[in-house]
């Protein structure tokens, strides 16, 4: 080595050493954060990017959205770290949770608390609004799909009161149902005819009206579900350690103070389909892990 190349050799480490020393000890962690893919990515990158950028300067920390390919990638990247807080759905959340001890449920929507589904139908289906659990039984010999597979406003649920209805997935049409992936991906295969019946949460069912993704002369409503707890924040149990003792707690005062009085805080409470976010706590979430046990989606 020549003494030039010597000298920035040794330069080089004197910089990074100065780099290191001279910032705070959370400077080099980033807040990873991510979300169930329940609707197209493109709503989903607005909606977790506009939140980064809320969290970064609300905790003075780097926050990037990292999005994942389906339901079980957020509860795996989630238990391995690659994610340090995720909106999850009811069922999603407990997976998550049991998986990773210690984990924190932070906050859920102010519509979560008694959330809904609902069953719509392609308006040449023939199917007929339904006003009870036993008229669920209309839906025997149609092609029916669900949302994702891990989904529970697009399937627990509305498996569940199926069940209670007396229908079983194999009463479909094909002897089993579809899976479509996404909410807004059910409501697109019923309106064109694909499937003659699905479900959904109704929170997107109401965001495509309004937006006009959902045509009423194609495709309409025919039942919606009792009232369930549903998606909520959930973080890793080891956020004190990284970024300094009492992070979750300012955390989660960080998402409870995301207020429509501000340009952006009204942005995000919009795409959430939300006034507010609202404290939630884990016992309220025992009803699904029981029905996520009934119907093998927990083991």
């Amino acid at each position: 080595m020549s003494a030039r190349e010597h000298r920035a050799v040794v330069c080089l480490a004197l910089l990074c050493s100065l780099s290191t020393t001279a910032l705070p000890s959370w400077a080099a962690e980033t807040l990873r954060i991510g979300a169930i893919p329940d609707q197209n990515p493109e709503k989903l990158n607005r909606l977790y990017g506009l939140l980064a950028q809320e969290l970064s300067q609300k905790l003075q920390v780097p926050v990037r959205y990292v999005p994942v390919s389906n339901y079980p990638a957020a509860v795996s990247a989630f238990r391995t770290g690659g994610l340090d807080v995720v909106w999850f759905g009811g069922l999603t959340g407990v997976q998550a949770r049991l998986q990773t001890p210690g984990a924190t449920v932070l906050a859920q929507r102010d519509i979560d608390a008694k959330f809904r589904s609902v069953f719509i139908a392609n308006t040449q289906s023939g199917l007929q609004s339904i006003s009870s659990l036993e008229g669920l039984q209309t839906l025997k010999g149609k092609r029916f799909t669900f949302g994702s597979e891990s989904s529970t406003s697009g399937r627990l649920m509305p498996q569940h009161f199926l069940q209670q209805g007396g229908v079983t997935p194999n009463q479909f049409a094909g002897g089993r149902p579809g899976f479509s992936g996404s909410h807004d991906a059910t409501i697109a295969l019923v309106q064109s005819g694909s499937y003659e019946a699905g479900a959904l949460n109704e929170q997107v069912w109401t965001s495509a009206l309004k937006s006009g993704a959902a045509d009423p002369n194609k495709v309409t409503v025919i039942w919606r579900t009792p009232t369930y707890v549903d998606y909520h924040w959930v973080a890793r149990p080891v956020l004190d350690k990284r970024f300094g003792s009492g992070f979750t707690t300012k955390l989660q005062k960080a998402i409870l103070g995301i207020k429509p009085t501000t340009a952006n805080g009204k942005t995000i409470l919009s795409l959430f389909a939300a006034e507010e976010f609202i404290p939630a706590s884990a016992s309220q979430y025992a009803p699904i892990e029981t029905v996520g046990r009934q119907l093998g989606k927990i083991r």
